[in-house]
């Protein structure tokens, strides 16, 4: 029997609750204000009791509504600071833990999965879970050869719980749309649902997982365990120890956050053109920063570690070269080309006439981040694009909304924009443009005398930041 409060009509009524817990505390506001505290004490007050509600209720129910959580986690430094405060706590706890599920449940899922005699493949079992997500959660143990192991062990009817979820949520995403200023909801709850197919198959998972990790094995700079066994609701892998990237944005230092930053770029683009696969899901809980080399004996380095490679986006070409022309025509400043591009491959439909000037003036201040040999990323850098695409008053507001973003570009795009969000986070300086330059296809000209491509470029999708038709400009900066 599960321990996932999966019943629909019980879990509805958690989420249920969360609207009218809003409209409670703002009544509660208003007779504060009536007896005389001042309406910014009141506010900050108000934003804290939110936030600790909707990430408790989230954090409980597991499943669609802890992956919204971790989802709107990510893009926290897009929110402007008043209202970004009181949530920061809040949604990091989300991004590393939840409640666990109850020791008889762990072992009646390893038990049907494994076999009877399943404690004998250990060595050693942590009972006590290391780490939970949305779908599943992780204990250590020693598997019978030795290995130090991370066993994730899926939560029984979390696939039920997740479409559930999702599907309640959306029917409030307008009343939960106000906690995020400047994000359309709707759109990211419709992304996350439709990748939950695909992220409870652990076989998938561990077929990407493996694959990064035997074309990763041994390189400097990012590590990703090995598999070791799989099966239904059950997934084994290596153990890594290192920072949880969370704890780097939490207080980690300017040489931790710089190179956290530079490996997630470096990650985020070499990992398509090496092993064909997108790790689509950079919320700060799939990553660590470990000391050294290869072999752990470096002096002063870091590597990045990698987890769960549930959520991929299959591109065995690598990333669309599309995106490296289009960053390039945009930094030499070619309107016309640039436009002409966008209009090919849809992110103009042929029914809408843009002015090309007024096109790469709304990209150019997106790009900046590789405009420089080095740029560093802040959440009021941040803040300042989400601004400017979601006021209605805005041109960029106005043009962002009559760009379109083709499908096969949505995920890339998503992608690409939480990364840029962790990276905010960490407030790291990073040297993009050369990341762009050794692995975004089309970014360097083919003219092997401009191999050196002098001009500035920026990160992948980015580039195509607002071209969100569906969701409007304000998704693009907001990362919806």
């Amino acid at each position: 029997m599960s321990d996932l409060p999966r019943k629909a009509v019980t879990r509805t009524a958690k989420l249920a609750a969360l609207p009218l817990g809003f409209a409670g505390r703002a009544t509660w506001g208003l007779g504060k204000r009536i007896v005389g505290e001042s309406a910014e004490i009141v506010g900050r007050e108000l934003q804290q009791r939110t936030a600790e509600q909707l990430f408790k209720v989230l954090g409980e129910l597991k499943g669609g509504a802890m992956k919204f959580g971790q989802a709107l986690s990510v893009f926290e430094s897009a929110l402007p600071e008043e209202v970004a405060g009181p949530y920061r706590a809040a949604l990091t706890k989300l991004q590393e833990a939840a409640p666990p599920m109850p020791t008889r449940t762990v072992h009646a899922v390893l038990e049907e999965r494994l076999g009877e005699d399943w404690q004998q493949l250990f060595l050693e079992f942590e009972e006590k879970p290391s780490a939970a997500a949305s779908i599943g959660q992780v204990h250590r143990g020693v598997w019978h050869d030795g290995r130090e192991v991370a066993v994730k062990v899926q939560y029984p009817g979390a696939g039920e719980a997740l479409l559930s979820d999702l599907t309640q949520l959306s029917r409030f995403a307008r009343l939960l749309g106000p906690l995020i200023p400047g994000m359309d909801i709707k759109p990211l709850i419709t992304e996350l649902r439709n990748r939950v197919s695909e992220e409870l198959d652990y076989s998938l998972e561990a077929a990407a997982q493996q694959a990064h990790a035997e074309e990763f094995a041994g390189d400097p700079d990012v590590l990703v365990p090995e598999v070791v066994h799989q099966c239904e609701q059950v997934l084994i892998t290596e153990w890594i120890d290192g920072i949880p990237l969370s704890e780097i944005i939490a207080d980690g230092t300017q040489e931790q956050r710089d190179r956290a930053g530079q490996l997630l770029a470096r990650f985020l683009f070499s990992g398509p053109a090496r092993t064909g696969l997108l790790h689509a899901d950079p919320h700060p809980g799939n990553f660590r920063l470990l000391p050294g080399g290869p072999d752990g004996d470096g002096d002063g380095d870091w590597r990045l570690g990698v987890l769960d490679f549930g959520t991929v986006d299959r591109l065995p070409e690598g990333l669309p070269a599309s995106i490296g022309e289009s960053l390039r025509m945009t930094l030499d400043g070619d309107a016309e080309a640039v436009y002409d591009h966008l209009r090919a491959e849809g992110f103009v439909r042929e029914s809408i006439e843009l002015d090309p000037v007024a096109v790469l003036d709304y990209l150019l201040p997106i790009i900046e981040p590789a405009r420089v040999d080095a740029f560093t990323f802040t959440r009021g850098w941040m803040r300042g694009q989400a601004a400017s695409i979601a006021d209605p008053r805005s041109p960029a507001h106005q043009l962002g909304r009559q760009l379109n973003l083709p499908p096969s570009y949505l995920l890339i795009h998503r992608v690409t924009l939480s990364t840029i969000g962790v990276l905010c986070q960490l407030g790291a300086t990073v040297r993009l443009r050369d990341e762009l330059e050794a692995w975004l296809p089309g970014f360097v000209p083919e003219d092997p005398m401009d191999g050196t491509h002098e001009t500035d470029g920026t990160d992948g999708t980015d580039g195509m930041d607002g071209t969100d038709g569906t969701d409007g400009g304000e998704q693009a900066a907001a990362g919806a």
